[in-house]
């Protein structure tokens, strides 16, 4: 089938939508410009079908090793060793079942998140809704800010305070990937992980980590609850690892696929959906877990327990490693991973606006929107404090998308329960229990870290 057809045809209701509980049919599509741009031939193997469904898990993985996650998994393996292993595991689980959510409802009901939760719920919870999914968007694109700035000081010896401003011409790359097409963003997301995994790979075999403490570190342990530091960057992680708005994007992104219309089809989509986040944030667990372990393995073993920034800890890798190629190595990781999340960062932006208040903006301008906010933290912190200042702001930005977290998770939960909502792509029984369960544990956390705060 052709994707142009696709997109040309009026949004008809399906047999299972046109008895649904949803206020008002589908009256625009996620991401229009890209929707159902990229073929699924119907008659090919089901390995070619799978190929097409190959990308969208990567662009959402992406969000779970941005900059921000790099300061929480370093100050954890600094401060407590491996012990926070066992966090990113159970982060990555959490985001496994969450985002298979977000393809079941995408392909379910034809809508994203963001537009579930516009007709779904009363027309007075779209603005508060969305002014949180905004501010969840904004301290991710902090995190960009700082981490790329610091990426391109640590490689090129540009000052925080100039690398911060430049990282706003960054919408250019995401502007050029979009004109060549969804296929070539994803291709060059997917590059980007590459570099990213081989530098890694490399700093781990040269910090030779005690790799029976690692194997301990990924077991539960009760000192999570009971030492509330621990507890503020086992947040930080979570909020790190399960962003609000990768649930928004990958809802949308999904979309992309020009998939059938048909329930069988839509069962197979949706299983070659799961299959590729699944494996994509496997990818980012392995990630995110070398960050933590390559701290715990240079600083935590050395007693450099206090290390918080970026570049002092890249400062420190050289002597504790032996090697000149490890400082590098984690430079050009940072800045592949910042200018990895600018480009999720600017598809979710546009999901969040276009589906809660229906409005569209050019692709440049929104993200020129979200961005200058977004500079006005970043460059205040830097230029006051310098690179001092910016590991707390980074830490502070993951924990701000924790505690955003329940208002996307909930409505998650609650839309693909509902059999009116989703007719025969609901969720199963098992399945909502669980992600009921994930969004206990994230609310009980929440509040126990906001309990220690007042309790100071």
């Amino acid at each position: 089938m052709d994707a142009r057809t696709e997109i040309a045809a009026p949004p008809a209701e399906t047999a299972e939508q046109a008895g649904s509980s949803w206020r008002k049919p589908i009256s625009e599509r996620s991401l229009g410009d890209v929707f159902r741009t990229v073929k699924v031939a119907g008659h090919a193997s089901t390995w070619r079908r799978l190929a097409a469904f190959f990308g969208p898990g990567y662009l959402v993985a992406v969000g779970y090793m941005d900059p921000g996650n790099w300061a929480t998994s370093i100050a954890g393996g600094a401060k407590f060793g491996y012990a926070l292993l066992f966090v990113a595991l159970l982060s990555n689980i959490m985001a496994i079942i969450l985002q298979s959510l977000c393809a079941r409802l995408a392909i379910g009901s034809g809508r994203d998140l963001a537009q579930a939760c516009r007709d779904g719920y009363p027309q007075w919870a779209s603005f508060p809704l969305w002014l949180l999914a905004e501010l969840a968007i904004i301290a991710t694109d902090v995190a960009e800010v700082i981490g790329t700035a610091i990426g391109l000081n640590l490689l090129f010896g540009i000052p925080l305070e100039i690398g911060v401003l430049l990282t706003a011409l960054d919408v250019f790359v995401v502007l050029l990937l979009q004109r060549a097409g969804f296929r070539y963003l994803e291709a060059f997301i997917i590059t980007m992980l590459i570099v990213i995994a081989i530098c890694f790979a490399v700093q781990i075999a040269l910090a030779d980590p005690e790799w029976g403490a690692v194997i301990r570190g990924f077991a539960p342990t009760t000192e999570l609850v009971r030492n509330p530091e621990m507890l503020y960057l086992a947040l930080g992680i979570i909020g790190a690892t399960v962003m609000p708005h990768n649930l928004y994007l990958h809802s949308a992104i999904v979309q992309t696929r020009a998939f059938g219309t048909s329930t069988k089809e839509k069962r197979e989509a949706l299983k070659f959906a799961t299959i590729d986040s699944t494996i994509a944030l496997c990818l980012a667990l392995l990630v995110n877990a070398s960050i933590l372990i390559l701290a715990a393995a240079a600083f935590y073993k050395s007693g450099n327990t206090e290390v918080v920034e970026l570049g002092q800890a890249q400062s420190l890798l050289h002597p504790l490693l032996g090697s000149a190629i490890a400082p590098t190595l984690f430079g050009i990781a940072l800045l592949c991973c910042g200018l990895n999340s600018t480009v999720t960062a600017t598809l979710a932006g546009q999901t969040v606006m276009e589906g809660f208040l229906q409005i569209g903006l050019a692709p440049w301008l929104r993200r020129l929107i979200t961005r200058s906010v977004a500079l006005i933290p970043a460059a205040g912190v830097t230029l006051l404090y310098g690179e001092a200042e910016t590991a707390k702001l980074l830490i502070l930005s993951q924990v701000v998308l924790s505690l955003q977290l329940p208002f996307a998770v909930v409505p998650l939960v609650q839309f693909t329960a509902s059999r009116s909502k989703l007719g025969e792509l609901v969720s199963p029984r098992w399945l909502t229990v669980i992600a009921a369960i994930i969004a206990l544990l994230i609310i009980a956390l929440n509040a126990k870290l906001t309990w220690d705060y007042f309790a100071g």
